[in-house]
């Protein structure tokens, strides 16, 4: 039998694996590495995308033959799915290939993926879970809180001064941070499903809200624009012409939208909007992660980041853990997260429609 080294150096090359899988959309990166008996890398395999095999199946198929599979031990981040969808399970692939062993390190937590661990276990296979569960869950955060709050991870993204301001007293904001930061922005717009503006800000700046590079040039991947609010968008804006279309929620709801979207495959959000939608979402504790981009000014007056969000003493105060602070030409950027357990909806609705 494989020893524990043997095995866990084989789960952090299905995590090397897993990297190169796309970060976006409503599939998980997995990675596989299959090791013979006797402990030598015999099959490897990730998942390439939605509609492409599992890591699973694209290590089997890696193998120099079909029987290569029989007595072979599967070491893969995830816990093998149990469903059909576009693909077949993989729990049944693996079986019917002859695997006898299946480390894993983290469970699937979907209602209608889970259960491959179990499928396995029936059909005489060993299982072992757990192996590296902590790297394998810093790694798949972004989607496994998504699945198991059957809604989009959220980050929730602000510029303002050091003194917490987003604009002067004129309603001028351009440019608060430098190039950098501006930068930034468009690079993690890119790895985002969507990107969420209130109405306000729709008819106030009329974003385009694409994901553009230096030059101004649209990115590989787009973010799904989303507006919030009952105000539909007028007729000229620009968001009418992003390339991926364009979702008009016509609800203030956050609970209702982040359910729609999630039933559109959607994992991770970008909150991008003004004061009022980011202080709607930090009042409802549906904030998975900060991104505070603080430049090195002052401008004074009353137009804050965020505005009332149902603190009224210092108790009350939404404490947070500051995971990495980066400075960016002379900004900082500070990344946060809430401390303790993110909210779960309470009222899943139907999904969104999509103009396209």
């Amino acid at each position: 039998m494989l020893n524990a080294a043997e095995v866990e150096t084989a789960m952090r090359r299905a995590l090397a694996l897993a990297a190169r899988g796309p970060a976006i959309g409503p599939n998980p990166r997995v990675g596989c590495v299959i090791l013979s008996a006797g402990g030598a890398v015999i099959g490897e395999g990730w998942h390439r995308g939605a509609g492409t095999v599992h890591a699973e199946v694209a290590a089997l198929n890696s193998l120099p033959n079909p029987d290569a599979a029989r007595g072979a031990t599967a070491v893969v981040t995830l816990e093998p799915c149990n469903h059909t969808g576009r693909t077949g399970p993989c729990s049944d692939a693996l079986i019917a290939a002859g695997i006898t062993r299946v480390v894993y390190a983290v469970a699937d937590p979907g209602d209608d993926s889970r259960g491959g661990a179990s499928r396995l276990a029936g059909a005489g296979v060993v299982v072992e879970a757990g192996v590296l569960e902590n790297e394998a869950e810093a790694f798949l955060h972004t989607w496994l809180t998504s699945v198991r709050l059957e809604r989009p991870f959220v980050t929730l993204k602000w510029a303002s001064t050091l003194d917490g301001r987003t604009a002067a007293a004129d309603g001028t904001s351009r440019w608060i941070t430098g190039t950098a930061s501006r930068q930034r922005v468009h690079e993690q717009r890119a790895a985002s499903d969507a990107i969420i503006v209130g109405t306000g800000t729709v008819l106030a700046d009329d974003p385009a809200l694409t994901a553009r590079g230096d030059a101004g040039e649209l990115l590989g991947h787009q973010p799904i624009p989303v507006v919030v609010g009952e105000r539909p968008a007028p007729a000229g804006a620009r968001l009418r012409a992003h390339p991926r279309g364009l979702i008009e929620t016509s609800s203030r709801d956050l609970a209702a939208v982040l359910s729609g979207l999630f039933e559109l495959g959607i994992r991770h959000a970008f909150v991008e909007g003004g004061p009022t939608l980011a202080s709607a979402f930090v009042a409802a504790g549906l904030v998975d992660e900060y991104l505070i981009y603080l430049a090195p000014s002052l401008l004074g007056g009353d137009r804050l980041a965020i505005g009332d969000i149902g603190v009224g003493t210092i108790g009350e105060a939404r404490r947070l853990r500051i995971t990495s602070v980066e400075q960016l030409g002379d900004d900082l950027l500070i990344t946060a997260a809430p401390p303790g357990p993110v909210t779960p909806l309470s009222h899943p609705t139907g999904p969104l429609e999509r103009n396209a």
